[in-house]
Formats: structure tokens, sequence, C-alpha cells
């Protein structure tokens, strides 16, 4: 059995021959690459979405509650149920950016922690990583410390609700879907 990234399907990777950034702000930077496939056809126009590299958090509060935040997401024009996520800083730790995440949008924080996957947003378009974190035994430390544009409800929830929500499709992230369900799994 092949597994991701044997070393003989370095054959399959393409040739950037040009780059050209069309737009570079806080939150968006895209790029069109001029590529070269393997078999020597040419791609004039292939974009990439740079984004730098995000962390989710599944926090449990030692009385068993699931730490979780409720938000509007413009995208969908949706209120949505997520875990606690965002931004690692240029130069953090994911660990750390996990932890200072978790802390500014719900006040928690402490436990035991520890990396539940690393997954990709879109291997496709997009050049970033998800580091998704457990976090048990979360405590209370702080008030909520939010940036200017978030406005963030914090929510407990039981296991039962959070399986229920999944079952019924009302988690709509997948950068946190994919997480939960390992963690619904593997904890029976």
């Amino acid at each position: 059995m092949k597994y991701m990234n044997d070393p003989s399907d370095d054959n399959m990777k393409w040739t950037i021959l040009e780059s050209e950034y069309l737009v570079r702000r806080p939150w968006l930077t895209a790029r069109r690459d001029r590529v070269e496939l393997p078999d020597g056809r040419i791609h004039d126009e292939y974009y990439v979405l740079e984004y730098p590299t995000w962390v989710n958090v599944i926090a449990i509060t030692a009385e068993g509650e699931y730490v979780m935040v409720k938000q509007y997401r413009h995208g969908l024009g949706i209120v949505a149920t997520e875990l606690c996520a965002g931004v690692v800083e240029h130069g953090e730790d994911p660990l750390a950016g996990a932890q200072r995440e978790l802390l500014e949008e719900t006040g928690f924080g402490g436990g035991e922690w520890e990396l539940s996957m690393v997954i990709s947003p879109n291997p496709g378009s997009q050049n970033n990583l998800a580091y998704c974190y457990t976090a048990r035994n979360v405590v209370k430390m702080a008030d909520q410390h939010l940036d200017a544009t978030e406005d963030l409800r914090v929510e407990f929830l039981t296991r039962a609700e959070i399986e229920e929500m999944l079952l019924t499709d009302q988690l709509k992230q997948s950068l946190m879907v994919a997480p939960l369900w390992k963690h619904i799994a593997l904890t029976k």
C-alpha cells in the first residue's frame, strides 16, 4: 500500500514557471502561477490562495462540557456554532496560538493539550494547514478578549449535543467537523 508523501510520487509534482501576486491583503493573498505539468503541458493560470497557519480547539471542561462559540459567518450568511479557532501569529508555535485563541475567545485555558490532527483546508488551491487540538479539563481563567471584528457568544454543549449536531448536519465548518468526528470515534 502506498501512502501520502511516498518518494516515488515526486515525479507527479508541477514546476512553477512564473508567479504573480494579484492581491496582497492581511486576510487575502492571491497568486497566479504558470505551471508545467510532469508530462510537459503548460497551465497558464493556476490560482493559489495564501493563508497563515490556522488552529482550532476541542475544549472540554472537567465536567465534560464542550466549550464552543457561536458567531455570524458572512460567507454563508449564517450564525454558526463552532470550535474556538483562529490564526497563528507570525513566528508563533501552533500550540501557543491555539492556547491564546481559546483564552481570548472564551476566557478558558489550562488543562491537558494534545494535537489531534493537522489538515489542509483545501490542498488544491490553498497553501496553509490547520492544527487541531484537544484540550481537556480547561477552566475559566479570564474574560473574553475579542478582536475588533469578533462578536462571539460562548456556549457549553454536552457530548450528546455535539454528536446530534454532527449527525444532523448542523456544524458547517469542515475544519472543525473533521476533528470532532475523530474525537467522537476515538473516545466512545
